[in-house]
């Protein structure tokens, strides 16, 4: 089995396959240093687009591909689909569902980083970004803005002028995001559709707190058989 992995889903479906005995492979992207490790075999590093992909399927004689990254992850994601028509692997993808908004949110959407950050002016003046370090520059030109910005590896250049880093991973607490939101007189959250629990509770806190949540919708990926939860998708494998 190949699990493109990145996310906690990915970790939850080869530990699972390790217990049940099946042999997997968990490819990493490289994009985080210090990466939470699976179960298993693990890979670094990009195929080379679905030429490599498909080489890789064929070379190491795999049976079929669990696409489990990260939503955002459209370039592997349109790889997988390519590769594994190609090469006749069975391919499933596990994606964890989206966030909605409920009862007393303030949600922005919008379809890019760029349209985001064009959305934030008269918004707020201090801006907690949570869309991880790639993208930053979308930002960097609101100079009248002041960002505090959370992601796991120190961002690269360009940045906004005015600006604070914190590094640090989640889960997160609900109590623990009021307080740093409290502390740093946040009055706008900006984050991508990016699900599940680990990150959620930032927008608990900013509905607690009234506050704007500027979010980024998830890109289309190609259509593929999917199933969001781990346990579909281990039962689709012990299925086959």
């Amino acid at each position: 089995m190949l699990v493109l992995g990145g996310t906690g889903e990915a970790r939850e479906l080869a530990a699972e396959l390790v217990g049940h005995g099946i042999p997997v492979v968990s490819s990493l992207a490289g994009r985080v240093a210090r990466p939470r490790l699976p179960a298993g075999e693990v890979r670094v590093g990009g195929f080379g687009g679905p030429d490599g992909l498909a080489a890789w399927i064929r070379e190491h004689r795999t049976a079929a591909v669990v696409d489990a990254t990260h939503p955002f992850a459209e370039r592997i994601g349109a790889s997988a689909v390519e590769a594994a028509a190609r090469t006749g692997v069975p391919l499933l993808r596990l994606a964890r569902p989206g966030w909605t908004a409920g009862p007393g949110d303030d949600w922005h959407w919008q379809d890019t980083l760029d349209q985001a950050a064009a959305a934030l002016p008269g918004l707020g003046e201090r801006i907690f970004l949570t869309s991880g370090r790639q993208g930053l520059a979308a930002f960097a030109g609101l100079d009248e803005l002041w960002f505090l910005i959370r992601c796991v590896d120190p961002p690269d250049p360009p940045l906004p002028r005015r600006y604070e880093v914190l590094l640090d991973r989640g889960p997160y607490e609900v109590a623990s995001e009021v307080a740093l939101l409290r502390d740093n007189r946040i009055d706008v959250l900006v984050t991508k559709d990016s699900g599940g629990e680990m990150t959620a509770a930032k927008l608990t806190a900013a509905r607690q707190l009234g506050l704007p949540v500027v979010i980024v919708r998830r890109p289309r990926r190609p259509v593929t058989e999917t199933v969001d939860r781990v346990e579909d998708a281990l039962a689709w494998i012990l299925n086959r």
